[in-house]
């Protein structure tokens, strides 16, 4: 699969790890930045990771900022998008599974770099089971035409 990454300022030194880590479990990964632990602000890379996604250049999105609640809102504004934040495995595997999520996020003040990695795994060995889970998906979409014009 194609990854985009990207963090805010508060998230570059656990960035590379991950990417690499993506990298090491077969995975092409697309850097969006930042690139210096300048202050930054994270709604911007949620918008270009989420942005990658929905036009076809990346399969699916990682972002990584403090907590990863704001980088996650900011993704999701974007149509198409079905962001997670995730502080453990479990919740990983079941946004996909469950509800097809299509971008990761995880806050570097919440997480060490292991229970990232442990996150990212699962999130990316998951698989959407549709069924009943893809009607709820649908209706998820509903609401996004209804409110995202």
């Amino acid at each position: 699969m194609r990854i985009a990454i990207a963090s805010d300022h508060v998230g570059l030194e656990l960035k590379p790890l991950i990417s690499a880590y993506v990298e090491e479990l077969g995975h092409e990964v697309s850097d969006y930045g930042p690139q210096s632990t300048e202050r930054t602000d994270y709604p911007k890379y949620g918008k270009v990771v989420a942005e990658a996604v929905v036009q076809g250049e990346a399969d699916a999105g990682i972002l990584i900022c403090g907590t990863g609640v704001g980088i996650s809102i900011s993704a999701n504004k974007v149509k198409g998008i079905r962001a997670v934040v995730c502080s453990e495995p479990y919740t990983a595997q079941l946004s996909k599974q469950h509800n097809n999520t299509n971008v990761l996020a995880f806050g570097s003040r919440v997480i060490g770099s292991e229970l990232a990695k442990m996150i990212v795994k699962s999130w990316l060995e998951a698989e959407f089971e549709g069924g009943r889970h893809g009607d709820r998906v649908a209706m998820i979409a509903d609401i996004e035409a209804h409110y995202l014009c």
